[in-house]
């Protein structure tokens, strides 16, 4: 209204489609990785409450609030929660049958015994739901009591030819790329846009089986292009939202392919079966969107959330109470507000470890500085220095600091100048006044496998892990780790995620080329990576009893044991070990064949290919656990030239 015409308002569409564009190209999409998960988890369970909330009414028949309206306040003049005792007075029995019929269709297909079906596969609860609410729809036609009204249905424009099709096209007006105000909010709405975009972009990334990355800045461009075009045949601005992108994994969509095969398929339908589509009842889609919704708000994450840490479960429930009760935008800032909180108090309280009676006698102090110190710290550091006793020793250590405001380094300073009149002899190590201008170090602070941490990975995130570790080892960026503190951590326990049976080879230790700590993995080594009992065991109570999630057979490039064996060596108790990688040269060579270096690599390759065929038919409690999806079977070659893991298809 305040721009005078929608066709000027396209203009400002098309300004934010060119805005993003620009956003992309300067990579600010990197703003997503500034929110921490247990909002974007949050914003996941917020989301799944309200659409289980907002679609009650349209299950019962009363659809005065719009489809995807996901504020509190609505359109019709309620809010989400008290819009449930007033749709009771406008109840449709009809309705109630088609949602309840579609309902029990779905959770139907839900069950393990619908599962095991092979038709589920190719056709989906959903589809059937909506393919039986449209006959009941037509068979309730026929009955006046029953009939569906059309509110209560899909509705979507019928066209009688392409004339008619295009006719619904509006073009932006020109004047508007001429008026200051359109540019500003053309802005903002590429600004919320975006946003709100990048948000959905994280959360979708985790409902990933794969655990797959999504660029960010390549979605800010490729939806810029997508504005600007919408823009230009009138319509309105374009968002990733997180309810068709949870409905397209759930439904067994894997690439970014399904994605446009859906949009081609929505454009597809409203031209060829519009007709069709009306009748479709918005019970059914209510119905639909109740499962969706219970699915994102999973109450398990709320008791991970609380027994995870308040750090984590105050920005998590705060989110969730914040987009229930205003808006998504709102409650996300608000759960960020809580996590930025967090860090705060949590930066004040642990700046340093003080440790009593480490240098000589038990007055004395030793103060371990952390990572990072900052002005915020100054105040409990500096308590903890005027509360040692006069003529002491004091060692302030920063030799595992890598940032130290200048306020703190000038208030120890003055400490040691005043610790002079006390008598106390303090002493710093690597303390220097350069310090908060060195360069930040890339690598990252990784601690070691808990149970709850290995009990939460699935296979898919456990192969991400070692792929992402030897990604750190390619880069020359190796995690940092307290290996102290891991040595008196797994003293108590051991639960690693992994199990890699390697080759005995020096070039490929398995805990360096995944870059792994202590008590992350078991690590098998025989020459050859073969398959033995003593191998199979060991595998075995990795994953049944310890709860490892993966096994990696990893073979490598020029093994000198695959040589050994394509070159017949026979020598002691070598030749029983090179026996067994006979199998894989009979696939690669023929018997009168000469072996070459390229025939080596090929047999390596197979050699892990049958290692892995060997765990499975030798070990029937590993097979098993494969089969249920507990644990992940791979093969992989390492390059003893580039470092780099090739997993094996």
């Amino acid at each position: 209204n305040d721009l005078g015409s929608f066709e000027i308002f396209l203009s400002a569409v098309v300004i934010a489609g060119v805005f993003q564009v620009i956003m992309g190209f300067v990579r600010a999409g990197a703003i997503a990785y500034f929110f921490p998960s247990s909002v974007i988890h949050g914003m996941l369970s917020a989301i799944g409450i309200i659409i289980f909330l907002k679609q009650i009414p349209h299950a019962f028949g009363y659809d005065k609030d719009p489809e995807g309206d996901l504020d509190f306040v609505q359109p019709d003049g309620y809010n989400t929660i008290d819009e449930l005792p007033h749709m009771m007075d406008y109840i449709t029995p009809s309705v109630i049958i088609i949602s309840f019929t579609a309902l029990a269709i779905l959770l139907l297909w839900e069950t393990k015994f619908f599962k095991k079906m092979k038709f589920t596969k190719f056709i989906q609860g959903p589809l059937v739901a909506v393919v039986v609410g449209i006959i009941l729809t037509i068979a309730f036609s026929n009955n006046l009591e029953m009939a569906i009204q059309p509110e209560h249905l899909v509705s979507v424009p019928v066209f009688e030819n392409v004339t008619g099709f295009f006719s619904n096209f509006s073009f932006p007006s020109f004047e508007g790329f001429l008026n200051p105000e359109v540019y500003l909010i053309g802005i903002v709405i590429a600004i919320v846009a975006s946003l709100e975009t990048l948000l959905c972009v994280e959360a979708t990334d985790k409902l990933d089986e794969y655990k797959r990355l999504t660029n960010p800045n390549q979605e800010l461009k490729a939806q810029g292009i997508g504005n600007i075009l919408a823009g230009f045949i009138g319509g309105l601005p374009v968002t990733q939202v997180i309810i068709r992108s949870s409905v397209n994994q759930q439904s067994g969509g894997k690439t970014k392919a399904s994605t446009i095969f859906h949009g081609v398929l929505i454009l597809l339908s409203i031209l060829l079966i519009p007709t069709v589509l009306n009748l479709i009842p918005k019970g059914v889609l209510a119905a639909i969107l109740l499962v969706i919704g219970y699915k994102l708000t999973n109450p398990k994450l709320f008791v991970k959330m609380y027994k995870d840490s308040w750090g984590q479960f105050i920005p998590f429930i705060i989110t969730v109470v914040g987009i229930l009760f205003t808006n998504l935008l709102v409650g996300i800032l608000l759960g960020l507000m809580a996590g930025l909180i967090n860090i705060l108090i949590n930066n004040i309280r642990t700046p340093f470890r003080v440790f009593k009676g480490s240098v000589k006698d038990k007055k004395d102090l030793r103060i371990v500085l952390g990572q990072d110190v900052t002005f915020l710290n100054k105040v409990s550091i500096l308590n903890t220095l005027q509360a040692v006793p006069d003529k002491c020793k004091v060692v302030i250590d920063a030799s595992k600091t890598r940032f130290i405001h200048p306020d703190v380094i000038e208030m120890i300073e003055d400490y040691k100048i005043n610790a002079e009149l006390r008598g106390i002899k303090v002493k710093t190590i690597d303390l220097y006044e350069n310090k908060a201008d060195m360069p930040v170090e890339h690598f990252e602070i990784i601690a070691t496998q808990t149970k709850e941490s290995q009990e939460q990975l699935t296979p898919n995130e456990a192969l991400q892990l070692l792929i992402e570790g030897n990604e750190r080892y390619l880069q020359n960026r190796k995690a940092k780790r307290d290996i102290n503190e891991q040595i008196k951590v797994t003293s108590q326990g051991q639960f690693p995620f992994a199990v890699v049976l390697s080759c005995i080879d020096s070039r490929v230790p398995a805990e360096i080329v995944f870059d792994q700590g202590i008590g992350d993995m078991f690590s098998a080594r025989v020459a050859g990576n073969i398959i033995n009992e003593d191998i199979l065991g060991s595998m075995e109570y990795a994953c049944e009893v310890a709860k490892s999630k993966i096994i990696v057979v990893m073979g490598h490039t020029k093994c000198g044991a695959v040589t050994a064996a394509c070159k017949g060596v026979e020598l002691g108790n070598i030749t029983a070990l090179l026996s067994k990688i006979k199998p894989s040269i009979e696939r690669v060579l023929h018997p009168k064949e000469t072996c070459t270096e390229n025939h080596i690599e090929e047999v390596s390759a197979m050699n892990v290919l049958h290692s892995m065929n060997e765990i499975r038919s030798q070990s029937s409690i590993l097979s098993q656990l494969e089969k249920d999806g507990e644990i992940k079977i791979v093969g992989a070659i390492y390059d003893v030239t580039s470092g780099k893991v090739n997993y094996i298809p």
